[in-house]
C-alpha cells in the first residue's frame, strides 16, 4: 500500500524567468538551494504556481530534471500531472520519465465541470496508471467544480494509490469532515497559506505553499510547531504574517510571491502572459514588509 511522503511544508516552485522571458534555469537552482536549506520538506514542481499552463514541453522536461538532479533523494519530489482530458493525463502518466520523482498531483479537470461521479471516474482512471502515489487537489475556484467530502473519501477508500488530497476549497467544514472520515493511509494537505494553522489543528499533515518560496525558515517553523501540538507559539507566527498572505494573492499568484522574491534579490520579476506583475502599488507594500522583516536572501 502507498504511503504518503509530503508532510510538513511543501513548497510550490515558482518558475523563474529571465528578462527576455525564458527559463532562468540557474535561479531555479539557486531557489531550490535556498529551499533545502531553510527547512522545505518536500517539493511541488510544475503546479499552479509555476505557471505551467503557459511552458512548453521541452520546458517542462527540462525543469524537472534540473529539480531531481538538485533535490532528488535529499526531499520527497511531488510533480504536477493533470487536466481536463483523462485520456490526455493518463498518456502523459504512461508518456513521462518518473525518475526520481515521489508522486503526482493531480488537479480536478477545469472548465468542462464533471459531476461529482465524473470526478471519481476519471481520478479512479489517473490512480490506476500512476506509476507514483496521487496526491488530488481540489480548488473549485480555480477549475470551476468542487470534489465533495463524500467524493474525496470514496477515492481514499478505493484506490490505494490515492495517498492524499491538497485542499484548496477554502471549505473548513468540508476539510473537517475529510479529515474525520478518512482512511488512515490518507492525508489532508493544506492548498491555501493562510488556513494551513487551523487547518493543522484539526489534522492536515502540512502544507503546500506559495509564501514559502520566500519564507521556507519561518513558515517551516509554523508548520512544525503546530504539527508538534505547540499552538500559541504556532499562532503567534501565524499571525505575524497575516498582511502578507494577503498581499501576495491580492493581484494574483504567483505575481505577489514572483514581487517578493524579486524584492529579496532571488528571481527577476517576470511572468508569461495572460499572466502580468503585480501593481507598483502592491509592489510597494510588499517590498516595505520585506524590509520591516528583516527577510534576506
Amino acid at each position: 500500500m502507498a504511503q504518503n511522503k509530503f508532510k510538513g511544508l511543501g513548497i510550490a516552485l515558482v518558475t523563474p524567468f529571465k528578462a527576455d522571458g525564458s527559463v532562468d534555469y540557474d535561479a531555479l537552482v539557486r531557489l531550490v538551494d535556498f529551499q533545502l536549506s531553510h527547512g522545505a520538506d518536500f517539493l511541488c514542481i510544475l503546479g499552479t504556481t509555476a505557471e505551467t499552463p503557459t511552458l512548453t514541453a521541452e520546458e517542462k522536461r527540462q525543469i524537472r530534471d534540473v529539480v531531481v538532479q538538485r533535490a532528488g533523494g535529499r526531499v520527497p519530489l511531488l510533480m504536477g500531472c493533470g487536466g481536463n482530458c483523462t485520456s490526455a493525463v493518463i498518456n502523459e502518466l504512461k508518456s513521462t520519465d518518473w525518475t526520481g520523482i515521489d508522486g503526482v498531483l493531480s488537479v480536478c479537470p477545469m472548465y468542462n465541470k464533471p459531476s461529482q461521479e465524473g470526478l471519481y471516474q476519471h481520478f479512479k482512471a489517473i490512480a490506476q496508471a500512476s506509476p507514483v502515489p496521487v496526491v488530488l487537489y481540489n480548488v473549485p475556484g480555480r477549475t470551476g467544480v468542487n470534489m465533495t467530502a463524500e467524493t474525496t473519501l470514496r477515492l481514499a477508500r478505493d484506490c490505494e494509490n490515492v495517498v492524499a488530497i491538497k485542499e484548496a476549497s477554502g471549505n473548513i467544514t468540508q476539510m473537517d469532515d475529510i479529515i474525520k472520515n478518512k482512511p488512515a493511509n490518507f492525508d489532508v494537505i493544506s492548498g491555501d497559506d493562510g488556513i494551513t494553522f487551523p487547518l493543522i489543528t484539526l489534522g492536515a499533515v502540512g502544507v503546500i505553499s506559495v509564501i514559502g518560496n520566500a519564507l521556507p525558515a519561518e513558515f517551516s517553523r509554523m508548520v512544525r510547531l503546530a504539527l508538534k501540538g505547540e499552538y500559541a507559539q504556532a499562532l503567534h507566527i501565524h499571525h505575524k504574517f497575516t498582511e502578507l498572505f494577503k498581499l501576495l494573492f491580492v493581484d494574483g499568484n504567483p505575481a505577489g510571491v514572483k514581487a517578493m522574491l524579486h524584492a529579496m534579490g532571488v528571481v527577476e520579476n517576470e511572468l508569461r502572459l495572460p499572466l502580468v506583475p503585480t501593481t507598483l502599488v502592491t509592489m510597494e507594500k510588499i517590498s516595505t514588509i520585506v524590509r520591516e522583516l528583516g527577510i534576506k536572501y
